[in-house]
């Protein structure tokens, strides 16, 4: 039977791989369309590569220090490394969450019939789109480059107390009874954007829910059965908003718990690790899931595999 530590290294590796092939694939894909196929792009494909990067961040810079950590390595980061591989982690989260939000805001934007209040928001959604980014990534680099100054290399293989530890990483009050200006840094900003993908995803059901009662009462079966790119968009995306928040309050609650145990578990922090990036590994098969050029591409490939094994057969 293997030993839990060649597990979790397992674990650790595959998700480093699915996840950065994953969104590398989802990069590719839109960046192809943006250069090759101009006619075919959308607004929302520049938002869904944005998505792509910051997952690719976020994933390498959550996983490497547990990975290189169960391989035995014993000091792989000092005070200035784990300055910037914290820094570059949370601020790569936090887009992935503002990135996750801006969709979400988008979307019920644009499936917002034209009679509504809130349709006169369509013709600003893409200058509010990019000013939203950027004022995501200037509020978070500001946010954690006050927060840099609080992590320093691990002093000690068995620290016991409250605060924020990782394989090689700690924070400076490390047993500090009172670490509410660290916690509180980590979940302010959070909240908001879960507020924001939640309230836009209720929206969207109710949306499809008032579509899906309109179809039925007019009796088209072709409206009710055939789902529009608009309706499979907003599918994907309740989809992705539903998985974030589902692994989002599980890695948070396992994070408080190991903030504030007394005895680190170091297996509990690769677990967490891993549940952190499963967001981001996952994210960009959902949104391949009902991509058009996705399924052509696998409808072709299949068509010319079993072509082939026909041949071989006949042969």
């Amino acid at each position: 039977m293997l030993p839990s530590n060649t597990i979790l290294r397992i674990f650790l590796m595959s998700q480093l791989c699915v996840g950065v092939t994953g969104n590398s694939l989802l990069f590719i894909l839109y960046a192809y369309t943006l250069l090759f196929k101009p006619r075919f792009k959308k607004l929302i494909d520049s938002v869904f590569m944005h998505l792509a990067i910051v997952n690719v961040l976020m994933i390498i810079f959550t996983l490497i220090s547990h990975i290189m950590s169960s391989f035995g390595v014993t000091r792989f980061l000092d005070d200035a490394g784990c300055m910037a591989v914290l820094f570059i982690f949370r601020v790569a989260r936090d887009m992935s969450i503002s990135t996750t939000s801006v969709l979400s805001t988008f979307q019920v934007i644009t499936i917002t019939p034209s009679n509504s209040k809130w349709a006169w928001l369509k013709a600003k959604l893409s200058k509010w789109t990019f000013s939203s980014l950027l004022c995501s990534w200037v509020i978070n680099i500001l946010i954690y480059a006050y927060m840099i100054p609080m992590v320093i290399a691990k002093t000690n293989a068995t620290l016991v107390g409250n605060g924020y530890l990782d394989p090689y990483c700690q924070n400076k009050n490390f047993g500090n009874q009172n670490p509410g200006s660290f916690l509180s840094i980590i979940f302010i900003c959070d909240l908001l954007y879960v507020a924001i993908m939640i309230w836009t995803s209720l929206y969207m059901v109710i949306l499809l829910y008032r579509h899906r009662k309109r179809a039925q009462h007019l009796h088209s079966t072709s409206l009710s059965c055939q789902l529009s790119p608009e309706r499979r968009a907003t599918h994907s995306i309740l989809l992705l908003v539903s998985c974030f928040v589902f692994f989002y309050w599980l890695n948070n609650f396992i994070t408080l718990f190991g903030f504030y145990v007394q005895a680190k578990i170091p297996d509990l922090e690769g677990i967490n690790a891993i549940l952190a990036t499963c967001y981001p590994t996952i994210c960009p098969f959902l949104l391949m899931k009902n991509n058009k050029h996705i399924l052509q591409f696998t409808s072709s490939f299949s068509v010319m595999t079993m072509t082939c094994f026909q041949r071989a057969l006949h042969d």
